[in-house]
């Protein structure tokens, strides 16, 4: 009866101190309008919002680690200023909602810079170019947009991709069936349906697709189309109050650009194949 007594006590004063320290929890509702870095600072540790399944920005490996370039070039910048960064995932249709509320601090996970996303936040300098790629099973001769003509298109909920795809409908929009794409969750749960044939064509961040497709046993089974779409640029996400982080950030890929760092970490998660503006102006 002790024991229990003790692991009833124990366990509330964990939860006490949880709630003291506010362990995983960003800097509060009141965020929005507060340039929280020296809070940050004082904190020693940073929330950053991932889609954890955005290869390879941001992956959760099956022994629970989360992997990937955003992980990586994140923690080396935050490794700069003593900070260390806390990992939170996310619904990512929810993105700019849980930044604005306080619950995260950051978007960090190969999030596109748009006009849409600029009127609700601000965002780093491009540190990695992208673009949108059209993904189809060589099988289905899908080799052009108006090939898509009565078929089905996924695209990730809330995505870039799926703002292009309403944004200029005469790509895609007006030829697909329903003139909708279907929604995922996750570009994972997407390309299960597009190898099952659920959907023919996938709309997805070219940084993924060929991530995806390279790692897979017969990548010659799947055809990319490239071009139709405008260039994107991926950029950290961060509330407009938080002018500090911004200048911070900037400040600290910039350095990573000129100490080879962030070439490093293009290499290993791209290779010859990353895009970073930053490594031109070097």
């Amino acid at each position: 009866m002790k024991k229990k007594k003790l692991l009833t006590t124990f366990l509330a004063l964990v939860c006490c101190i949880l709630i003291l320290t506010g362990c995983g929890i960003s800097v509060g509702k009141k965020a929005a309008q507060t340039d929280n870095w020296t809070k940050i600072q004082k904190r020693g540790y940073v929330t950053i919002g991932v889609d954890d399944t955005f290869v390879p920005m941001g992956v959760r490996q099956k022994n629970g680690q989360l992997v990937g370039y955003d992980i990586d070039l994140a923690k080396a910048v935050f490794k700069l200023y003593g900070i260390k960064t806390n990992f939170q995932t996310i619904d990512w249709s929810m993105n700019a909602t849980e930044l604005k509320n306080g619950t995260i601090d950051l978007i960090w996970n190969g999030l596109t810079k748009t006009p849409e996303r600029q009127a609700k936040m601000a965002f780093s300098d491009t540190y990695l170019r992208n673009d949108q790629v059209l993904v189809s099973l060589k099988k289905d001769h899908i080799d052009s947009y108006t090939a898509m003509q009565g078929k089905v298109l996924g695209a990730q909920t809330g995505s870039s991709g799926s703002n292009d795809i309403n944004k200029y409908p005469q790509l895609l929009k007006n030829r697909i069936k329903d003139h909708d794409p279907i929604l995922y969750d996750s570009f994972t749960n997407a390309f299960i349906d597009l190898n099952s044939g659920r959907i023919q064509g996938l709309l997805i961040d070219s940084s993924y697709a060929d991530y995806y497709i390279a790692h897979q046993k017969n990548p010659a089974d799947f055809k990319t189309i490239r071009g139709a779409f405008p260039p994107e640029q991926f950029g950290v996400g961060m509330r407009k109050s938080d002018v500090t982080m911004k200048k911070q950030i900037d400040r600290g890929l910039k350095k990573l650009a000129k100490d080879g760092t962030l070439e490093k970490i293009n290499q290993k998660w791209f290779g010859d194949k990353a895009d970073s503006p930053l490594l031109k102006n070097q």
